[in-house]
């Protein structure tokens, strides 16, 4: 369930060095929430444990985005993107996300576990028309086909630069912040 707020275009700005860490089960649902994720987002624990991890996600942000970050977790790989969340109140906040794999001591996947900072604005400015882009095609299709051509956009403009994929594409941004 995602929040039922008004966008506002107040925006919380993380400080240096704020993490917001969050844990979810396989099916996405959050089993732990730091309190930095908590101030932030200003939800209270119980309101963000049990939820789906969309609980915070922003109208400002693809569905497009997520299938790659999905299918990027489903492959057995570590995913990376720049996000924009909404706050309880409507405002929002930009994150540098790090999502990894959870498992337990058999090597079994039991969750997924990520780490949030603040981004540059340089990276806010690159991804933002992306994913402004990315709303646009997803509106003019059925909710199946709006995925399909969203992914297609953004693996076209990775072709373009040349990138093996959207993690590339991050992780070229994260070393002009100095992250890597």
């Amino acid at each position: 369930m995602k929040l039922k707020v008004a966008p506002t275009s107040r925006e919380t700005v993380l400080g240096e060095d704020d993490l917001i860490i969050s844990k979810t089960d396989t099916t996405g649902k959050i089993i732990y929430a730091n309190r930095t994720f908590m101030k932030i987002s200003q939800l209270s624990e119980p309101e963000l444990l049990g939820k789906q991890h969309n609980v915070i996600r922003h109208p400002d942000m693809p569905r497009g985005l997520f299938k790659m970050l999905w299918d990027d977790l489903q492959q057995g790989k570590e995913s990376f993107a720049y996000v924009k969340n909404i706050c309880k109140d409507g405002g929002f906040y930009w994150v540098l996300a790090n999502i990894t794999h959870d498992y337990d001591l058999n090597d079994k996947v039991t969750g997924y576990y990520s780490v949030r900072r603040k981004p540059s604005r340089a990276s806010i400015e690159t991804v933002t028309p992306i994913y402004r882009k990315m709303c646009e095609i997803e509106a003019q299709h059925s909710p199946k086909q709006a995925l399909v051509h969203s992914v297609a956009y953004v693996q076209q403009i990775l072709k373009d630069q040349q990138m093996r994929d959207y993690n590339d594409f991050i992780c070229s941004l994260m070393k002009g912040d100095g992250y890597l």
